[in-house]
């Protein structure tokens, strides 16, 4: 087999694995922000259910796009949809579980008891 042949299909396997993950996160996302209450994104004062949603499902679309045609998932669209699901989970979600909980209840000075 020829050398670059080789690297060639490890380079594909490699996007097709990052497009794979970034899927996953992706769908992740779009299902967790699903199952909060409307009322939830006021609370923590983030932006509404309907804009995470919107943005968590075109993040989903475009990654199952990219996956799904055979692209390498890293394109401009594709890091901007990855960035949108990561954003979403390191950010809002921790903050929605939060006001879901009833705010700082059973916190003491060295944090939750």
């Amino acid at each position: 087999m020829d050398g670059k042949l080789l690297i060639s299909y490890v380079n594909y396997g490699v996007y097709l694995i990052f497009g794979w993950v970034a899927l996953a996160l992706e769908l992740w996302a779009f299902a967790d922000c699903l199952r909060h209450r409307p009322t939830l994104f006021v609370a923590a004062s983030k932006r509404t259910k309907t804009f995470w949603l919107a943005l968590t499902g075109v993040a989903f679309a475009i990654g199952a796009l990219t996956v799904f045609t055979g692209g390498n998932g890293l394109g401009l669209f594709g890091i901007a949809a990855v960035t949108a699901a990561c954003v979403y989970l390191a950010d809002v979600r921790p903050a929605l579980r939060e006001a879901g909980s009833g705010g700082n209840r059973n916190v003491g000075p060295y944090g939750p008891w």
